[in-house]
């Protein structure tokens, strides 16, 4: 075991250090979020913890035979760890899935847990709020360690009781290499039979990405006739999708803020904190793959597909017009009647879009956004963030920083 690195302080300011292990697989976005809230915790504390990880940040629960330390806070979603740590004489937070059945949480160990009803009413009412008619679920094939994916399989199934609206679900397979061909298929197949427009939740960003690969391949507009939203807010997903992709936005942060504050107590003599601690979402990442907006011509559903596929890549009007074999003339005049503006605005606007998401990301520079969204250069991204919003981006991007700090 090595230490993560983040201490909240020595032991010689006169606290009682404690030796604390984190079993979790921080290769994984939702739980490498949740350590960074332990961590955010310690930092507003005074609580003088040694942490430990595997070096690789990969939890191998077989090390922990062994352990000599003060406390755990462990991923119970994982089976292994939760068997592994049966009877362990140390004080244990287990932070996991949220369960319809009280009987399926762990007993006598406090439990903070992703709240997966509220999760998939988050995603639900985003699509409904769009207009969406109907609904469906891509889960994935129920294993021990996925079962927070039949939870939100339950969630989903009691929202379209309670709505009344229509649904379908589709687990598809598994995701292996010799397979994944096969796999694709198997969903494209399902995505084309459903009745359209439909609005799909995914189980969490991968699979989210899986329907919109099948989309592109299928040649399904999205969101015109598939609206997609995934569960996780992924960075790592959003670079690799071709079409922006809306998520809900976990509350990891609070969780592992939360779990640290009850081991903490623990340690310090408190009681077990009996009922499990749900955390709500923190709000929805609203991108392109969720903004339905219902449309009549085949045409214009077609070439705002195309578009936001390629509009990074600095396609004008004319490839547009030529990928769809029709006269931009004619083109522009169905855009106008269906969206009040033409082909090359709808491409600005897809492109400036995509620039006010990576401002609020802040984690590239302008002249590097201005090439990831098919600005000719970031002279002429500034004249557009000028003409269509009146500020440049860097005072958009302020703008931002400073409602945030109000909001909080």
């Amino acid at each position: 075991m090595s230490s993560l690195g983040f201490s909240s302080g020595p032991a010689s300011s006169g606290l009682q250090s404690h030796r604390i292990a984190l079993l979790f697989n921080a290769n994984k976005v939702y739980d490498r979020e949740i350590v960074a809230g332990i961590g955010a915790y310690l930092g507003s504390t005074r609580a003088a913890w040694e942490l430990f990880m595997e070096e690789d940040f990969r939890c191998r629960p077989e090390n922990m035979a062994g352990w000599q330390g003060d406390g755990i806070i462990a991923d119970f979603d994982d089976p292994d760890i939760a068997s592994a740590l049966t009877g362990i004489q140390c004080p244990v937070v287990a932070v996991g899935s949220s369960y319809a059945d009280p009987a399926h949480y762990p007993a006598g160990i406090p439990y903070v847990a992703t709240d997966n009803h509220q999760l998939v009413r988050c995603a639900f009412e985003h699509l409904m709020g769009a207009g969406l008619p109907r609904f469906a679920m891509y889960s994935t094939p129920p294993t021990p360690r996925n079962r927070w994916a039949q939870e939100r399989e339950q969630a989903f199934n009691e929202l379209l009781a309670e709505t009344g609206a229509e649904g379908s679900l589709f687990r598809g397979s598994t995701t292996e290499a010799q397979s994944w061909q096969g796999a694709q298929q198997q969903l494209i197949d399902w995505l084309q039979q459903l009745p359209k427009p439909i609005g799909i939740i995914a189980v969490n960003d991968a699979r989210a990405r899986h329907i919109l690969q099948a989309c592109l391949s299928a040649e399904i507009p999205v969101p015109e006739a598939v609206a997609i939203i995934g569960i996780d807010n992924d960075p790592l997903t959003r670079t690799l999708s071709r079409i922006p992709l809306s998520s809900v936005i976990q509350g990891t942060d609070q969780m592992g803020r939360t779990a640290a504050h009850l081991l903490h107590r623990l340690l310090r003599g408190g009681r077990e904190h009996a009922a499990p601690v749900l955390v709500a979402p923190s709000g929805i990442h609203v991108a392109a793959s969720s903004q339905h907006r219902p449309l009549s011509n085949p045409y214009v559903m077609r070439a705002r597909h195309y578009i936001r596929q390629y509009a990074a890549q600095g396609i004008k009007a004319e490839q547009v017009v030529d990928h769809l074999g029709i006269a931009r003339s004619t083109l522009d005049a169905y855009f106008r009647k269906e969206l009040g503006y033409t082909v090359h605005d709808e491409i600005m606007h897809t492109k400036l879009g995509r620039a006010q998401d990576l401002l609020r990301d802040g984690q590239l520079s302008c002249s590097r956004i201005a090439v990831q969204c098919g600005f000719t250069s970031l002279q002429y991204m500034h004249a557009v963030f000028r003409r269509e919003l009146g500020c440049t981006p860097r005072e958009y991007q302020q703008n931002l920083r400073e409602e945030r700090v109000a909001s909080d």
